[in-house]
């Protein structure tokens, strides 16, 4: 008898609870974008390396500006989805998860127009800088978008109420990463 009522007390395939993984899974992520960080620092410090502060006049520096404006903007909307979903709000998170997939997949369109009109190869110093910088970026920018249609259908199955959005909150936290990354690489390519 006292075995039967133990096992009612324990946990589901020895997972704790999601409220107990909670500072688990936020040590997880900090931990991620530490060493994430670290990669997109040293492919920033190679740019320098390279080429010091010299840069093509052929950059486009305003589809630089336009796509570094959509990216910053849907920051906005990925923190308008996650409170939104924060207050039990599914109809409106949703939504805003779409404007920040639409506005992602806009970011890696340009960044791809961008490839596809640059006056420099990937073997010249710039655009060894160049293309690893954007290229690693984009990979970001389209796995966050693949994550976030995750999210985005999941949220239509219901799989979020309220006190149980931390996936939502985890792939918004990388959003606003990536985003930070790019507020950093978009001087270091178009500023400098």
């Amino acid at each position: 008898m006292a075995v039967a009522s133990s096992s009612a007390h324990a946990p589901a395939h020895g997972h704790g609870s999601a409220h107990s993984r909670l500072p688990i899974n936020r040590m997880g992520i900090w931990l991620f974008f530490f060493s994430d960080a670290l990669l997109f620092a040293m492919l920033a410090a190679s740019r320098f390396y390279l080429t010091g502060t010299e840069r093509p006049e052929e950059l486009n520096q305003l589809l630089g500006l336009g796509i570094t404006s959509v990216l910053l903007a849907s920051s906005l909307t990925a923190y308008r989805a996650e409170t939104a979903f924060e207050h039990g709000n599914v109809a409106h998170g949703r939504a805003m998860l779409l404007a920040t997939i639409v506005m992602g997949a806009a970011f890696a369109i340009g960044v791809g127009f961008e490839w596809s009109i640059a006056h420099w190869v990937p073997s010249d110093p710039f655009g060894t800088a160049f293309f690893s910088m954007t290229g690693m970026h984009a990979a970001h920018v389209v796995s966050g978008v693949l994550f976030l249609l995750v999210v985005y259908i999941r949220a239509g199955k219901g799989h979020f109420p309220v006190g149980n959005t931390w996936p939502v909150t985890a792939m918004v936290m990388y959003w606003h990463f990536v985003d930070v990354v790019w507020v950093f690489f978009y001087p270091t390519l178009y500023l400098v």
